[in-house]
């Protein structure tokens, strides 16, 4: 025998085998039978090309206590597990003695009867404590409602300020007799505790965000009774600055004399710049490009810089090239955690179908955060502007009073499936000259989102936009401060911008009134692919009630979607409904869904 031919069958036992994993579950429904098989590492290890004859053992031997497991949670406690390799039970089978292969392992699991409770209680309970419903007298006695009851009144008692509270004692008894479980869990609340300081982590102290702004922002409530909500805010407010690459806080393993706890932050600084790029292409609208750079800690105080900038209407037939420049700082916890300080400015040029507008803005805001989902922005502006249109060529001066509400519900804001988005906006406005006028701009966007069939396959988006400018005239409105309609953002199919108000011959100006509608049907071909009907529909009109002059338009298509790592790629062709269907033809290219 020559060596190789040694060392060859020397390592036959260690190569991959092909074994077979027979599991069965007598009167278990195919559910059950599922959920055992799920929690099997003798089928998942058997499934791998690479396991070897030890490897199956290991995983033989472990799926007793895996199996087991399922049972418990169920509420079987009196089951019977066997698992055979080859004809041999795998528990006596000694670990470092594997056999060199392996072709069949049984598993059979006999659940026998379930087990229901003949006592469940957890005291002492915090008032208002909601424990699961099936977890009484006479229910199954599944496992994991012991834990859910156990972890249900620590949670409760912690929101009352008790954070240290924990088990004290469990007694847990199965009467194999009865099938019955006797679940006794009783509770240390503990003392009642107050918020302490906002330690820094050593590791923490390094980071070039000031530790007093830390604090600021973190806004955590020194003094007031310990809440885990307030913790999980505090963290939430260090994350939404984006300084931080990731944020942990942890309360101290034991209070203070005092009767206050104090909480340590870990947080690891983000890479402090950031540029971004954006492209979206029309057939009629041409190319636009844009980018920005961002600076998330300017002066150490998690203070964000953003410079913008946009060039649209590359070869294109939408009017001509469009520009912007801008500039914005934002300054959070100012005066309130949640309270930031917000300064911009910006120099635009639109050459649009109807009008070309020069303006420069200028202005500053605070911006809040309410929750989550909902924020708002208000602030004050001096905006210049020089137009030329039908009207004629004229220069507005206006000091502006935006403000903004923002509800935003849905689960992604790419690739939204589920929930909703609402935003308001009011901006108030007073002329500086004889030339500008006073008045009121209002706008609406709501969508809504929702998904069915098998793992929400299939998604209905639908979208209403609704404006409105009050006092003032069209000629002593800024130009972009009207509406249009037509193109990507209201409806596709119809000419960027070609609805306006055509107030006399010769005469189209943007209406002061406006109202939009959307509809998207969206299903999944493939994991990558996803295939999309829409429907949109506009209105512009001459008053800001929509009286007087007024038209529709509307457009059609299909579209498709491409999932990336960025966000969906966006792919729509669409037509005019009416008398041009099927004559013109509009194609829209983007990242991000429609809307």
């Amino acid at each position: 025998m020559t060596s190789l031919t040694a060392l060859c069958l020397w390592l036959l036992p260690s190569l991959a085998q092909a074994a077979e994993v027979r599991l069965t579950a007598p009167e278990a429904a195919e559910g059950f039978t599922d959920r055992l098989r799920s929690a099997s590492l003798a089928i998942t290890t058997a499934a791998q090309q690479e396991a070897t004859a030890q490897d199956l053992l290991a995983a033989a031997q472990s799926d007793y206590g895996r199996l087991i497991g399922v049972l418990y949670a169920e509420g079987f406690y009196g089951g019977v597990i066997r698992i055979r390799v080859d004809g041999q039970e795998a528990a006596s089978i000694p670990p470092l003695n594997a056999p060199d292969q392996i072709t069949q392992i049984d598993i059979t699991v006999e659940r026998n009867a379930p087990f229901v409770f003949s006592t469940a209680r957890v005291a002492p309970l915090a008032p208002k404590t909601r424990l699961p419903s099936e977890f009484a007298p006479g229910n199954r006695a599944k496992g994991d409602l012991i834990g859910e009851a156990t972890r249900s009144g620590i949670a409760a008692w912690r929101a009352t300020g008790h954070a240290k509270a924990l088990v004290a004692e469990q007694t847990i008894i199965a009467d194999h007799a009865n099938s019955t479980l006797s679940a006794d869990i009783s509770l240390d609340p503990g003392p009642r505790l107050h918020f302490g300081r906002l330690l820094l982590a050593e590791e923490s102290r390094d980071s070039n965000v000031r530790p007093e702004r830390i604090r600021d922002i973190a806004g955590l409530p020194t003094g007031r009774r310990f809440s885990p909500d307030e913790v999980d805010e505090a963290a939430t407010r260090l994350r939404r600055t984006g300084a931080f690459r990731s944020v942990v806080l942890t309360e101290a393993d034991t209070p203070n004399p005092d009767g206050s706890l104090d909480i340590t932050a870990r947080v690891t600084d983000a890479a402090p710049r950031r540029l971004g790029f954006g492209a979206e292409l029309a057939s009629l609208e041409g190319l636009t490009l844009s980018g920005f750079w961002l600076h998330r800690n300017l002066f150490g105080g998690a203070e964000r810089l953003r410079l913008d900038a946009m060039v649209g209407g590359i070869g294109g037939d939408s009017g001509g090239e469009d520009y912007r420049l801008g500039a914005r700082y934002d300054r959070p916890a100012t005066f309130h955690p949640d309270t930031g300080l917000y300064l911009e400015a910006r120099i635009e040029g639109n050459d649009e179908p109807d009008y070309t507008e020069s303006k420069v803005e200028i202005g500053g805001g605070f911006t809040r955060i309410f929750s989550e989902e909902l924020s708002g922005e208000a602030g004050i502006a001096y905006r210049y502007s020089d137009i030329d249109d039908d009207l004629g060529q004229r220069k507005l001066q206006h000091l502006l009073f935006p403000a903004s509400l923002t509800w935003d519900k849905r689960n992604d804001t790419l690739n939204a499936t589920s929930g909703h988005f609402i935003e308001v906006s009011l901006t108030p406005f007073i002329g500086l000259d004889d030339k500008s006028g006073d008045g009121a701009r209002i706008f609406a966007d709501t969508r809504k989102f929702l998904s069915f069939g098998a793992e929400d396959r299939y998604t209905l988006a639908g979208r209403a936009q609704i404006g409105s400018v009050a006092g003032a005239s069209a000629g002593e409105t800024p130009a972009d401060m009207l509406f249009y309609s037509g193109g990507a953002g209201t409806v596709r199919g119809q000419d960027y911008q070609s609805l306006g108000v055509d107030i006399a011959p010769g005469v189209t100006v943007g209406g002061r009134a406006f109202a939009g509608f959307s509809g998207e049907f969206r299903a999944m071909v493939t994991d990558k692919i996803q295939a999309v009907a829409f429907a949109d529909t506009g209105f512009v009109g001459q008053d800001a009630l929509g009286s007087g002059r007024g038209e529709w338009h509307s457009g059609a298509g299909f579209g498709a979607r491409y999932f990336t790592p960025v966000g969906p790629i966006r792919v729509d062709i669409a037509t005019p409904l009416g008398d041009k269907a099927g004559e013109d033809i509009e194609l829209y290219i983007g990242i991000g869904q429609a809307f």
